[in-house]
């Protein structure tokens, strides 16, 4: 039976996470949209709540805590609530992290993980869109070819978080007509990573296009080993980590376009007592509320190691919709002042219009 009541620990996070955003992500969002640089005090501060480490095993300097995707959704989506762009950051390592602790073998979580424990934030990262029109996660056209003991990479990525210091990028590809994923470590020749992209939206984080010619990985590097990995349950994390995201972004926007309408006077009342505006409000909260609880199932069936595929599939297209349904009509409801830099509305529907395109930027 699904419980739509987090445990106690799990309130308890959310909490805090609550209160970090509040408290200081919502402080420099504004800043950090402008200027395209994310505070150093923001990131250490998240680092040093154990968003990362603590699904680590002991083995390798972690907590060793169960990974549990319920958990993550719940973060994820206050995170965001705080700015996109920081949550993204905040929650980058776990794009390397996560595949690892899952699907790697002893010899790769030995490797990879013990950075990712160290005081000081460590950048992990994953390369999965690619810039063509007919993008396929389960048809890519990067290629994986096995050649003299080692695999050989070729083609390109774009949008991959943080790539320029991250090591290792998980680095998704076909292999024999299935993707699979490598890890990539920094400096590994043949892996060209291009200026840092200029974006609508997510203008704090840094991403960037990574073009992979004869990138040669050693044999070892292939995530599982030869036994591979489970692409489906990474693809279906990753899901539900943007759906939460979505959510996050839009209970953002529905919060500041609802206060408004309730104190924004006009014809001699608040405009939150027009119908228009009170049933686009209605709406809003509903549609939040909807992916929200779609969200928490396909993150419990993950947690269960149920076949979440459409649950997260589905989740992930309606909170692609939902959220820029939402951000839309705050600035909508804002009218003018929905328009300006001064008002975050705006802001948040730059960041909603890019969910539809996020695959893979996110995982929990």
């Amino acid at each position: 039976m699904i419980s739509f009541s987090p445990s106690e620990d799990q309130q308890m996070m959310v909490t805090l996470v609550k209160q970090f955003a509040n408290d200081e992500m919502r402080k420099a969002y504004h800043q950090a949209d402008e200027t395209g640089q994310i505070p150093d005090s923001i990131i250490d501060t998240a680092w040093d709540m154990g968003f990362i480490s603590s699904c680590i095993p002991a083995e390798q300097g972690g907590l060793g805590e169960p990974g549990s995707a319920v958990t993550g959704v719940l973060v994820a989506e206050e995170l965001a609530w705080g700015d996109l762009s920081m949550a993204m950051k905040i929650l980058a390592p776990y794009l390397a992290v996560m595949p690892v602790v899952e699907m790697g073998t002893p010899e790769q979580k030995q490797k990879h993980l013990p950075p990712f424990c160290e005081p000081k934030y460590h950048t992990g990262t994953a390369a999965l869109l690619e810039p063509r029109f007919d993008y396929d996660p389960n048809a890519l056209a990067t290629r994986a070819e096995r050649r003299n003991g080692s695999y050989i990479l070729n083609g390109r990525k774009c949008f991959v978080p943080l790539a320029d210091e991250a090591s290792p990028i998980v680095v998704y590809a076909d292999l024999n007509g299935q993707t699979r994923a490598f890890l990539v470590d920094k400096g590994t020749a043949g892996v060209i990573i291009g200026e840092r992209e200029k974006n609508m939206g997510i203008k704090a984080l840094p991403t960037f296009e990574i073009t992979f010619d004869n990138c040669r990985v050693p044999a070892e590097n292939r995530l599982g080993g030869e036994a591979g990995c489970n692409f489906t349950r990474l693809l279906n994390r990753s899901r539900v980590a943007l759906a939460a995201m979505a959510v996050g972004v839009a209970k953002a926007a529905f919060e500041y376009s609802r206060d408004y309408a309730k104190t924004r006077i006009a014809f001699g009342e608040p405009i939150a007592s027009r119908q228009a505006i009170a049933f686009m409000l209605a709406e809003m909260a509903i549609e939040i509320d909807a992916t929200r609880f779609m969200n928490w199932e396909a993150a419990w069936k993950l947690d269960r190691n149920e076949d979440a595929l459409k649950e997260a599939s589905l989740v992930k297209t309606y909170a692609d919709d939902m959220s820029l349904m939402v951000t839309d009509r705050a600035v909508q409801i804002l009218g003018g002042h929905g328009y300006i830099r001064e008002h975050p509305v705006e802001l948040w529907l730059r960041n909603a219009r890019g969910f539809a395109m996020f695959d893979g930027m996110a995982m929990v």
